[in-house]
């Protein structure tokens, strides 16, 4: 006789079967066989409960945006998964493969509007707004299929996060156990040779092109500084294509150094990227210029229309380009790139004390280390001021900007990378929303560095406040608590710095302890320079 087995045992098999290793999540009534089934996988599957659904959210975001696996969480429906919902939103901008597994109601009640606990009119088209894919499980037998499905769409062309329920009654459903169908990621599309030629010809007779990645070029860092290296063309990023070429290679431009060298590009060469920052930050193009897109999803080709559209995995679209332009290397210009990247540093040298924070910041964490911004004036600052020196090791909410994301998030990406230093730089708006997943931390051993600059303010809401609304504030200013004694009643090692060479201090002796710990960094109310001038700059004149 074949072995039984629930749906909410088939969904942890086909969880541990894809290679997921950890869920985070809290546990619920309509979950508790999916919860009992996590429990049987013993030390196959790491549990880690935290206290709000958001954060379990966003601490599966960390987890893959870290490492380009799947980070997987399960909360209840209804408001668990509306309490997730930014994490959700954040990874479909983002592109992380973020998995939900939730569960609705009695199968025979969903849709009738009863008012059953935690219902949700339409909650599997909530989802559907949110994610690449979401999919229900209607009986036992579907488990297998539906998340192998759910996985491969997630996982193929461009990665998104994806979303499975199951009615109560289903996940304690029992039926044969059998094997499982494994998600696959769908083969990258062939590069076009034609596409190609084309791309070619255009380089070909450009002066002063330019390379912009984004996210989507995660994989593909080798591929673009060869091409970069041959043309002898800068390469810049924004937040989600930091680190891809390391800031210290010869080729990188800061992108407050791009933007002046912006006025003479004739050929722009979009690998992986939305070029969010040429078109909406900057919104001034040379004139005549031309653009080159390498992008695995075709939908970017209509989006934003191309000279030459490549429809194609960046890897394999910058290396056939490369191999078509081989034997056209360029005279080294790397000169004029390190006097680029030093004159823009000696000018936003002036947004302080963000700067000099940031610099203690970078000269403690290690070279591999990973850095998890916050929607913050240090946040911000660190777009163009942070050097990187790796893919993935700048983790960003891209261009949902949600606050309070950032130290939930730095959770999972440590819990996935254990033995990389992990620092959270928050203000102290955004540090209070995910403020309780101190106990997450505590509980679970998860050693991250949270960085909280206490302004005592929504930063740049006041500033704006003063600066275009006549100093009519509402809502801006913030009355906090004591952060060290916060800290320390969470059990959390906690201190104060009130300088960038107390915190260099404090910082190092904060990783060296391999535990939790907050660190309070007190900052004058408004005190802080704009960077906003070096992230939408003006116009260049004609």
């Amino acid at each position: 006789m074949s072995s039984k087995e629930t749906t909410g045992q088939a969904i942890t098999r086909s969880l541990i079967a894809h290679g997921i290793d950890t869920v985070f999540g809290i546990p619920g009534a309509h979950m508790y066989d999916f919860n009992d089934a996590l429990y049987g996988a013993g030390d196959k599957l790491r549990f880690i409960h935290t206290r709000h659904e958001q954060g379990a959210g966003y601490m599966a975001y960390g987890y893959a945006k870290s490492t380009g696996r799947i980070g997987a969480y399960t909360v209840v429906p209804g408001p668990g998964v509306l309490n997730s919902g930014a994490a959700l939103c954040t990874a479909y901008g983002a592109n992380a493969p973020v998995l939900c597994v939730t569960g609705n109601i009695m199968s025979h009640l969903i849709g009738q509007g009863r008012g059953q606990l935690h219902e949700l009119p339409d909650q599997l088209a909530t989802m559907r707004g949110i994610t690449k894919v979401a999919k229900r499980i209607n009986h036992q037998s579907e488990a297998g299929p539906v998340m192998s499905e759910v996985v491969s769409k997630m996982l193929s062309g461009r990665q998104g996060p994806g979303a499975v329920e199951a009615p109560w009654d289903v996940f304690g459903q029992t039926g044969p156990e059998t094997d499982r169908p494994l998600g696959t990621k769908a083969a990258h599309p062939a590069v076009d040779p034609d596409r190609i030629a084309a791309a070619a010809t255009l380089i070909s007779g450009a002066r002063n092109p330019m390379v912009m990645v984004g996210g989507g070029a995660t994989d593909a860092g080798g591929e673009i500084a060869a091409l970069a290296e041959l043309l002898q063309a800068p390469v810049t990023s924004h937040r989600s294509g930091k680190g891809i070429v390391a800031d210290d290679h010869p080729n990188h431009l800061n992108f407050v150094a791009a933007y002046e060298y912006w006025k003479k590009v004739d050929v722009l060469i979009g690998i992986g990227s939305r070029l969010e920052l040429q078109f909406m930050r900057w919104k001034w193009l040379p004139k005549g210029l031309k653009i080159i897109r390498i992008d695995i999803d075709p939908t970017e080709m209509v989006r934003l229309k191309p000279d030459v559209g490549i429809v194609a995995d960046a890897s394999d679209g910058t290396r056939a380009l490369t191999d078509a332009l081989a034997g056209a290397r360029r005279e080294d210009r790397t000169g004029e790139f390190a006097e680029l990247n030093t004159d823009a540093r000696s000018r936003f040298h002036a947004v302080q004390p963000q700067l000099a924070y940031l610099d203690s910041i970078r000269e403690i964490l290690p070279r591999d280390g990973f850095f998890v911004e916050e929607i913050s004036q240090m946040g911000f600052t660190a777009r163009f001021a942070f050097p990187v020196y790796g893919p993935r090791q700048y983790v960003t909410c891209g261009y949902q900007d949600n606050l309070g994301f950032g130290f939930n998030t730095a959770l999972g990406v440590k819990v996935a990378n254990p033995d990389k230093a992990v620092i959270s730089v928050s203000g102290d708006g955004g540090f209070m929303f995910g403020v309780q997943e101190l106990a997450t931390a505590v509980q679970h051993k998860i050693a991250v560095v949270a960085i909280v600059f206490n302004n005592s303010a929504y930063g740049n809401v006041l500033r704006d406040q003063k600066q275009t609304y006549e100093g009519r504030y509402l809502g801006s200013d913030l009355t906090n608590p004591d952060f060290v004694a916060l800290g320390e009643s969470f059990g959390v090692k906690s201190f104060k710095a009130t300088s960038p060479g107390e915190l260099r201090e404090v910082l190092e002796k904060a990783l060296s302890l391999n535990e939790p710990v907050l660190i309070e960094v007190p900052i004058e109310k408004g005190s802080e320079a704009s960077p906003w001038p070096f992230i939408h700059p003006a116009p260049h004149a004609e």
